[in-house]
Parts: C-alpha cells; sequence; structure tokens
C-alpha cells in the first residue's frame, strides 16, 4: 500500500487528475490486499473445545493474552457463523463424525488451526484404539500448533501464521471463488472402527487381498 504522492506517480495517468487536497489522503493497492487485509483482521473462532488445549484456548481468550488485538474475539457459538474452527484436544474417533459435519456447516471462506499434539498426530494417544491419528486425516488444516499443550503464547503465533496465510491469498485461486459448489467432506462411518468413505474401495481391495491370501494359504496347506 502506498500513501500521497509517491503512490499517485505510480499510475503514471496524466489524463485523470488528481485534485490537490487529496493527494495526502488516496492509497493505492490491490483488491487482493485489501480484501485479504480485512478478512485476516476478522476472523471469527468457533466455539468449540475437546479437551486440556481448550483450556489454553481459552486462557487466550482471557485479559492476560487477549486476542481481540487480533481481531479474533468474537467466538460463535453456530457454525453457520464462524470462519475458523480451532480442533483443541483429543480427537476420538466417536468425535470425528460431529468434527466433519460442523466443518461442512461452516460457509467459505473458512480455515483450520489444529491445536496440540493430539489434534496434529495423535499426541501420546497415537497407537489408543479409540483416538485418531491426525485430524488432517479427514478435513484439511492450514496452521499447526504444536505442544502438549501449546500455551496460549504459541496459540496467538499461530493466529499471526494463520494471518499471513489469509495476506497471501488470491481472490483468482481461491477454491471457493470458483465455478460451482464446493463438495462437502463426507461423514465417515463409525462402527466397529472409523472409515472414511473417500478410502472405503481402498479398504475393500485390501480386505478382498487378505481373503485371498488366506485362502491360497488353506489350499497350499491342503495340498502338502
Amino acid at each position: 500500500m502506498t500513501n500521497g504522492k509517491s503512490g499517485l506517480e505510480g499510475l503514471q495517468n496524466p489524463d485523470i487528475p488528481i485534485p490537490e487536497e487529496l493527494q495526502s489522503t488516496i492509497a493505492v493497492t490491490s483488491l487482493d490486499r485489501i480484501y485479504n487485509w480485512s478478512r485476516s483482521k476478522s476472523m471469527w473462532p468457533l466455539l468449540f473445545g475437546l479437551a486440556c488445549c481448550a483450556i489454553e484456548m481459552i486462557a487466550s481468550a482471557a485479559s492476560r493474552y487477549d486476542i481481540s488485538r487480533f481481531g479474533m474475539e468474537v467466538m460463535r457459538a453456530s457454525p453457520r457463523q464462524a470462519d475458523l474452527l480451532i480442533i483443541s484436544g483429543t480427537v476420538t474417533k466417536k468425535m470425528v463424525v460431529p468434527i466433519v459435519r460442523i466443518y461442512n456447516q461452516m460457509p467459505e471462506p473458512k480455515y483450520v488451526l489444529a491445536m496440540g499434539a493430539c489434534a496434529s498426530g495423535g499426541g501420546p494417544f497415537k497407537e489408543g484404539y479409540n483416538v485418531v491419528s491426525g485430524i488432517d486425516k479427514y478435513i484439511p488444516v492450514d496452521v499447526y500448533v504444536p505442544g502438549c499443550p501449546p500455551t496460549p503464547q504459541a496459540l496467538l503465533n499461530g493466529f499471526i501464521t494463520l494471518q499471513k496465510k489469509i495476506e497471501s491469498q488470491s481472490i483468482r485461486t481461491v477454491p471457493w471463488y470458483r465455478s460451482g459448489e464446493s463438495e462437502a467432506v463426507p461423514l465417515p462411518v463409525l462402527g466397529p472402527d472409523i472409515i472414511d468413505p473417500r478410502q472405503a474401495e481402498l479398504i475393500r481391495q485390501q480386505a478382498q487381498r487378505a481373503v485371498a491370501e488366506r485362502a491360497a494359504e488353506a489350499s497350499s496347506e491342503a495340498e502338502a
């Protein structure tokens, strides 16, 4: 962004005279920059927490850290009014289904911040039977904040990182301005284990291959 007379000189258009009294009040910039500036400085996080990381998220909104300095203090109770989903805590397989449903209910543009080791990769419960090894296996994640749990300062750094990412985007390439409706993420199927419908065909092929291998081993043992 350029202010004052130097910005007017960059236009190099003598056919459009600018009054002298306006030359010190005109700013020359791009549509992408002013659009991204307004979005990055007015993020509305969803009022949503899962485990101990949520306590640190709450602390970041209190008076000591005050996320309102970044324009993110308006936490919304409805996903239809939010554009930032903070996954703050351990993601169990039972919770993946409502998380994906909440993500689909958020309007575009929307962003996801994985807060803590559990949301990013499973954390200390990665080998557990009931914990997902990272929420990015089901919904796209824009920023990862490491820690167990991360401090409010780390979360603020994640906010700043997200703002920088938003400011680098272009209206011509962002997915929500392309023609056609955006596709919703299919809801995982929760049964004996959780299944991502996008990987159902791969799981089916692996199961058929395992059955064929066991049948071949059984036939070879019978012949022996």
